[in-house]
């Protein structure tokens, strides 16, 4: 083992890979970082920055993982195993010589060429690591995907992935302390249940989906209840199922959210995470917010307009979902182990089928009163978007969705 390389990790910040660079660079072996006698001479790449042909032979600029820029080096495509690296460097070259309108063949690359494919290669490599982190978080059976092929830009920055609600200061949180006696919730009786026990009905069919309309509120099993992490009545709560990409939109609507996989109508989708926080508070973030022209402040108005969830600097995937006009998701209150009316937790569940590949969208006017619409007699079209009383704090904008029904402004 080399002498004091778990000090030099804590005390230099480094990370396992550099300090495998390090022990190549001084010579040294250690066992616990796989730096052995039959690869203490290896190295790996980073990325590949630039490109130049001689003759027939080609070479690349590499940057070595562990070192820095200036110990980068050209090395003949014969010495390096790195295909996946190389395959992506080319598709880059190509793209920006076609940009560029220069020869897809070239001899050597200009400058500036260079410099972006370097840019391109660090961008890559930060939002793999926001990638990983963000995966590492979650914790859950759908997989989240970073795509930026728009623009230089990297992650975004005072924004922390988080798996539950942060709550802040001056919220009152009481969480459930008992819970439904059911060995089965779906074969036994609904009044012995969760949602029986509150006088409402189950909310999923067998297949997880919802069936109560938009503005009925949902009660699922809590940690106290007998029944086990199988349960059907517990969606919300076991996180999204589905594989999703953040991706970079081409029409100045920042980042989006995809879906890599078919989503069922009716099917749970995500959660609304972020900082919950007192309206008071929320009036004071949403003056900073209307001056740089966003928002995230969601309105927990379920009962009583106490509490607002704010997803700027903490929130989930759901953070990056934009607006449309003619949205595919729709918003329901839901209640776990918190069953204080003032504290929903906001879910969104799939209006329609959604294809693979299309962009996830909800309304951000849109909500629905609070009074069971399954007992009210108004006449409210429920699949129309847009209602008055927007659980979103609003700014000016305008709207970019390119829906036929679009209202041009956001608010």
């Amino acid at each position: 083992m080399a002498p004091n390389l778990k000090d030099c990790r804590v005390s230099c910040k480094l990370s396992w890979e550099d300090l495998q660079a390090l022990c190549r660079r001084e010579g040294l072996l250690c066992s616990h970082l796989g730096v052995r006698k039959d690869n203490v001479n290896d190295y790996e790449v980073e990325y590949l920055c630039n490109y130049k042909k001689r003759k027939t032979q080609e070479f690349f600029l590499v940057k070595w993982k562990g070192y820095t820029e200036s110990e980068n080096t050209w090395e003949p495509r014969k010495n390096l195993r790195c295909p996946k690296l190389l395959r992506q460097f080319r598709q880059d070259m190509r793209a920006a010589l076609l940009q560029a309108n220069q020869p897809l063949d070239p001899v050597s690359l200009n400058p500036s060429i260079a410099s972006f494919l370097t840019q391109k290669a660090k961008q890559r490599i930060q939002l793999q690591k926001w990638e990983g982190l963000m995966n590492q978080t979650c914790k859950q059976k759908g997989r989240i995907f970073v795509c930026n092929d728009v623009d230089l830009g990297g992650p975004p920055r005072d924004f922390t992935y988080i798996n539950t609600n942060k709550f802040g200061k001056g919220v009152e949180v009481n969480t459930v302390t008992m819970g439904c006696a059911c060995d089965d919730c779906t074969s036994q009786p609904v009044n012995g249940c969760c949602p029986g026990l509150l006088s409402h009905r189950r909310a999923y069919n067998d297949s997880g989906q919802v069936k109560v309309m938009p503005g009925v509120p949902i009660y699922e099993c809590n940690a106290n209840c007998r029944c086990g992490p199988d349960c059907r009545n517990r969606v919300v709560q076991r996180g999204i199922q589905y594989d999703l990409c953040i991706f970079k939109t081409a029409n100045g609507r920042g980042w989006g959210v995809r879906t890599l996989q078919r989503i069922f109508k009716n099917a749970f989708v995500m959660e609304y995470l972020g900082e919950v926080i007192t309206t008071e508070e929320a009036e004071r973030r949403g003056v900073v917010y209307d001056k740089q022209g966003v928002t995230y402040l969601f309105d927990l108005d379920y009962v009583d307009d106490v509490y607002t969830l704010d997803a700027a600097h903490y929130g989930n995937i759901s953070h990056f979902v934009n607006h449309s006009c003619d949205p595919n998701l729709q918003v329901y209150n839901v209640f776990i182990d918190i069953l204080d009316e003032r504290l929903p937790r906001i879910a969104f569940f799939a209006k329609r089928g959604i294809k693979a590949g299309e962009e996830l969208t909800f309304d951000y006017k849109m909500t629905i009163d609070p009074i069971d619409v399954e007992s009210s007699k108004m006449d409210l079209d429920l699949n129309r978007a847009g209602y008055e009383g927007s659980p979103i704090k609003r700014v000016h904008m305008e709207c970019k969705c390119g829906m036929k029904n679009c209202r041009k402004y956001l608010f």
